[in-house]
């Protein structure tokens, strides 16, 4: 093959050239990051709203869950916190203990009356726990010797799953008669059940 100008060109330099410009264009696409796949953008956002914080939710109290009159124990709203201080979901273990109050001193927590666990690891789990309206898992600690003219304090852990931190916090359930033996001071119903044990005093 002989081009105008008078110079001859070989098809094997032809050829030769066409390789070497693939083999640049193959490296070059192979340096290039690959697009994320859906599962890698949800890996990549999950520590965005991982729980940073657990809270007992105001509406925790003596409870009768069974119609009988008769107070069956505690139900505890559990509220997990991610860092946006919104509500959320977490898979791990919750640990509940029942203390007696002890007022005016630091640690109001005085003997332990029971404990509990609540595993959050299934999927049956998380849908038997989970409150849609609260946005918060829901725990029917039983404790027939619960008593409503009485303050406890509850102390909740939450240990993650994966080796997530452990969680922690501490309200004191107050007493629920004097609200209801008092209508010239009418509660409303909305009012919480609990208080932060941080109130307490010291003596």
């Amino acid at each position: 093959m002989r081009p105008a100008g008078g110079f001859r060109v070989s098809s094997r330099w032809v050829i030769a050239r066409c390789s070497v410009a693939l083999l640049i264009a193959s490296t070059l696409a192979a340096c290039q990051p690959a697009s994320r796949t859906g599962s890698e953008r949800e890996s990549a956002d999950a520590p965005l709203f991982a729980p940073t914080d657990v809270r007992v939710h105001p509406f925790t109290a003596v409870k009768d869950w069974t119609g009988d009159g008769r107070m069956d124990g505690v139900e505890a709203l559990l509220e997990l916190q991610d860092r946006f201080r919104d509500p959320t979901k977490a898979t791990g273990t919750a640990l509940f203990e029942l203390y007696a109050y002890r007022p005016n001193y630091p640690d109001p927590r005085g003997d332990r009356l029971a404990a509990w666990r609540g595993p959050l690891r299934t999927l049956d789990e998380q849908r038997m726990h989970w409150n849609r309206i609260s946005r918060t898992y829901s725990f029917q600690l039983a404790y027939p010797a619960v008593r409503t003219d009485r303050n406890y304090v509850l102390q909740v852990w939450f240990d993650q799953a994966g080796g997530g931190r452990r969680l922690t916090s501490q309200v004191v359930l107050e007493a629920q008669e004097a609200r209801v033996d008092t209508p010239a001071d009418p509660v409303p119903v909305t009012q919480p059940a609990t208080r932060p044990a941080s109130r307490t005093t010291a003596p």
